[in-house]
């Protein structure tokens, strides 16, 4: 782990190397890209063993997180490309007085960005930060989460190795983000901070990082809107698949199922017949699809919110029980609109259903907290379906299927306090550029 020196050190590295980053042209910047993504495939097998020992995968999920992050490197290269060809503009006077001027707008590199990397997704995440960043002309420090750190430290390799950076382009800080975060995120060598973490986390590095510009993709709670048209059975493996994949440690995930109530225990009935889908066992084990959560700490407070909405009301369905950092994926059905885990992000595989009677009432529910990440809506009727999805409060809302953000190639993000701005490939590099006009 990193102490505050050595961050420090890592932000003038990176300060250093400005100017050659900057320097490389977009081709340049393409093939430092297209190298890493080459490198890491050569890699996989290493990568995949890392990210199930160390976050918990399944080996089965594990596997496919190289290429995915590779080809984040790809789209990357495609978008440095572009800068070279069709990211400036030439304008002309257009206001009295100013007629004969004319103005070239051009894209230029921010400077250095911070990377703040989660747990749950170590590999492809840290690439969705890290490709943009270099795509556009940027010195780059990582500080991945210190319960992940070992993936972030094989994807440093592979880029230093790889990529024939200057010195001083990458840097990578692991540590605790208590003793070393406020040094790296307060500091003003810092150009923008990219981040992917809990609301109270981006919080807390908005605060100390002061005018800088924010990528930030945050917590979420999202709701599954089903409708009395929608097809059940669809709706009932989305939202079960949605809850549990990855055993609910995904922002995106779906948090709380609001069904109509003349459909909801059809829908419960149909999610309770998935559950048995969900395999625990050994991780390297091909037939293992569901693992443990990143720590017992964060388990003992997923057992918490169920016993709380069980107190409050909810009817137990299916699992409910912990052993250590393993929590059994869980349905509840009835759940109280009240209940705490209607409200806040638990990022664990529990699928929680309430019920609503208009679709007023369904909107109201969607949008009755602070978290305003993802949401997914099930009906059958075209205009209801872009009628609600209008008026979530969502940054991102998937018709007829959980929510999910591909490789980047969509802008993606949050409102309220799920983030600030959009991350994905084209939209994150939007952000770690600043506009030049040269006036003639």
């Amino acid at each position: 782990a990193a102490d505050s020196k050595q961050a420090a050190d890592a932000l003038a590295a990176a300060a250093a190397a400005q100017s050659a980053v900057r320097e490389a042209t977009p081709v340049e910047r393409a093939q430092w890209l297209e190298s890493i993504a080459d490198e890491l495939e050569s890699r996989a097998d290493e990568f995949t063993e890392s990210i199930v020992r160390e976050a918990g995968r399944p080996v089965s999920a594990a596997r496919g997180t190289p290429s995915s992050a590779a080809r984040r490197f790809r789209l990357a290269a495609g978008e440095a490309r572009d800068l070279a060809r069709t990211h400036g503009e030439y304008r002309e006077g257009a206001t009295p007085g100013h007629e004969g001027w004319t103005a070239i707008v051009k894209p230029e590199p921010i400077g250095t960005v911070l990377c703040i990397a989660p747990y749950n997704y170590p590999l492809q995440t840290t690439a969705l930060q890290v490709a943009p960043a270099l795509a556009a002309g940027n010195a780059v420090v990582v500080k991945p989460s210190s319960k992940t750190p070992v993936t972030a430290a094989l994807l440093t390799d592979v880029i230093v190795s790889a990529a024939d950076l200057p010195d001083g382009a990458v840097n990578f800080v692991p540590g605790r983000s208590q003793e070393i975060g406020d040094t790296l995120a307060g500091d003003d060598r810092v150009d923008t901070v990219a981040m992917t973490g809990s609301s109270a986390a981006g919080k807390h590095v908005a605060s100390a990082s002061g005018i800088t510009n924010l990528v930030m993709e945050l917590g979420g709670n999202a709701p599954a809107l089903v409708f009395p048209d929608a097809d059940i059975s669809d709706a009932a493996g989305a939202c079960a698949t949605g809850s549990f994949k990855l055993s609910g440690q995904r922002c995106s995930a779906i948090s709380r199922v609001v069904a109509h109530e003349s459909v909801h225990d059809d829908l419960v009935d149909r999610m309770g017949s998935t559950m048995d889908s969900w395999v625990a066992g050994d991780l390297f084990d091909e037939a293992t699809n569901f693992g443990p959560l990143i720590d017992e700490s964060h388990a003992e407070e997923v057992a918490g919110l169920v016993d709380d909405a069980v107190e409050d009301g909810a009817d137990l369905v299916a699992g409910g029980g912990r052993d250590g950092a393993f929590h059994e994926p869980t349905l509840l059905a009835n759940v109280p609109q009240d209940a705490e885990i209607m409200h806040q992000e638990q990022f664990g595989p529990v699928a929680a259903v309430t019920t609503f009677e208009t679709e007023e009432e369904a909107i109201e529910l969607a949008n009755g907290g602070e978290l305003a990440l993802d949401a997914s809506v099930f009906t059958t009727d075209h205009n209801r379906a872009m009628r609600v999805a209008e008026r979530v409060d969502a940054g991102s809302v998937r018709l007829n299927g959980a929510p999910s953000h591909g490789l980047g190639d969509v802008p993606f993000g949050g409102n309220d306090a799920s983030g600030i701005n959009r991350e994905g490939v084209h939209a994150a590099i939007e952000q770690m550029i600043r506009k030049k006009s040269i006036v003639l």
